[in-house]
């Protein structure tokens, strides 16, 4: 029965790509993050959904006349760069074979993304594209906050597979996706919509922190302070973030906290000794080999060749590590760079949001973007989660609210032309002697 039901939602899915192809890209923006087929389906867990959805959205492109330049943006043109990069990187992987998949995975995210860029054209397309990534995102978080209270935070809370599978990804997605939760509750006239938002925001924390995840509690903190930071009711909100503090700090386990006293003595965590020994393993290979090792790092023979201790073989746990290993200092630089530019894009929004009151929405848009970054720069120092969607998607609602802002008001407006002064009473302008010299002879 769920398979039929998978199976009816997906060919309704596909016509509505065909028919409104921008829907398609919105669609499947959701199910590249939240994978429902694998959450609600048995045979359908293994279907390629995400590929049909995006095989019509494709085709539906083709046909339709609402659809812009998606590669306007400086951003956007970075992403174009590293999967150019990427492509390199993989003909001279040491393992291509065992690296193809999260190659061609990756590729397959661009695309989508791309169908992204050039089907959302207004501001009523990108909200459902935001809806589509908190929704996808925010399922696992609002069910995982009230698992998290209803079980005491006992026990860990995880994802339902692919790049969100473990504790700490799906952590660091809920920190990602978080702060566009507010957005929308910001956005939102219905009073009772504001107010479920806001309790699945509160849920969505109990999940970060029912986690377990260390590197997901730095990021979580790290952003709450940006966000209490740049906030202009800082009393109030600093009150909501210390009062969830607090109740945190009794409600959660001892064992709980045990686990998260190892940040201090990361140097007695075998856990973390295995970590830093795979950043000395992309340090290696990328002052070692222009291109990197490839996508995938995790053999053997790799580690007893670049690691200082080949016997403790894991992935990186750090997007940053991560890129320098499997994709050299070059497809670093140009992952740091699409984080530099969405920073900008976001900056620009909220810069022509307090010029403008009508665009009071690209200012917010823009305050929790630059959150979000914030929370996964963090978090994604300890997480493997370089190549994951929800980033480039963040990437994409800057490149898309900024043009969008663009096209509202222009770069310089000019200012009004001052009215000529009115001569005092009695007095008439007297005629100018000068001659006209465009007159004709």
């Amino acid at each position: 029965m769920r398979d039929l039901i998978v199976l009816v939602l997906l060919v309704v899915s596909c016509l509505l790509a065909l028919r409104r192809p921008w829907l398609g890209a919105v669609i499947g923006t959701g199910v590249s993050l939240g994978s429902p087929h694998l959450q609600f389906g048995y045979a359908a867990a293994g279907w390629p959904v995400g590929l049909a959805i995006s095989a019509c959205t494709v085709v539906g492109l083709l046909v339709t006349k609402e659809r812009r330049n998606p590669f306007g943006n400086a951003a956007v043109g970075m992403t174009i760069a590293l999967a150019v990069w990427m492509t390199i990187a993989e003909v001279f992987a040491l393992e291509p074979d065992l690296s193809y998949w999260l190659w061609e995975r990756s590729m397959k995210i661009f695309l989508l993304l791309y169908l992204a860029l050039a089907l959302i054209d207004s501001r009523k397309k990108l909200d459902a594209f935001i809806w589509a990534n908190v929704i996808a995102i925010g399922y696992y978080g609002v069910k995982g906050g009230l698992f998290g209270i209803l079980t005491g935070g006992q026990f860990i809370v995880v994802g339902p597979g692919g790049f969100i599978g473990g504790n700490n990804e799906l952590a660091l997605a809920e920190i990602v996706v978080l702060p566009f939760m507010r957005y929308l509750q910001q956005q939102s006239a219905n009073k009772w919509l504001r107010r479920a938002l806001g309790v699945s925001m509160a849920l969505m924390a109990v999940s970060i922190v029912v986690s377990h995840s260390r590197g997901a509690l730095v990021g979580l903190v790290a952003m709450m302070s940006f966000f209490w930071l740049k906030n202009d009711n800082k009393f109030r909100w600093g009150v909501l973030i210390l009062i969830g503090a607090v109740i945190g700090a009794f409600a959660m386990p001892a064992e709980y906290w045990n686990r998260m006293d190892t940040i201090a003595t990361y140097q007695e965590d075998t856990s973390a000794q295995g970590r830093i020994n795979s950043w000395w393993l992309a340090w290696n290979l990328a002052t070692d080999r222009i291109t990197g090792g490839g996508c995938t790092l995790t053999v053997p023979w790799i580690f007893a060749k670049y690691a200082p201790n080949p016997q403790m073989i894991l992935v990186a746990h750090s997007i940053y590590f991560q890129m320098m290993g499997e994709q050299g200092f070059i497809g670093l630089g140009i992952f740091l760079l699409i984080g530099f530019l969405t920073w900008v894009n976001a900056s620009r929004m909220i810069s022509r949001g307090k010029a403008d009151p009508s665009l009071k929405w690209a200012a917010q848009l823009g305050a929790m973007i630059h959150a979000s970054m914030v929370g996964y720069a963090v978090s994604g120092a300890f997480l493997s989660l370089a190549y994951f969607d929800l980033p480039y998607n963040v990437m994409a609602m800057s490149a898309l609210g900024l043009h969008l802002a663009v096209r509202r008001i222009p770069i310089a407006p000019t200012a009004p032309a001052e009215a000529p002064k009115p001569l005092p009473a009695g007095r008439v302008p007297r005629a100018s002697t000068r001659p006209n010299l465009s007159r004709k002879v």
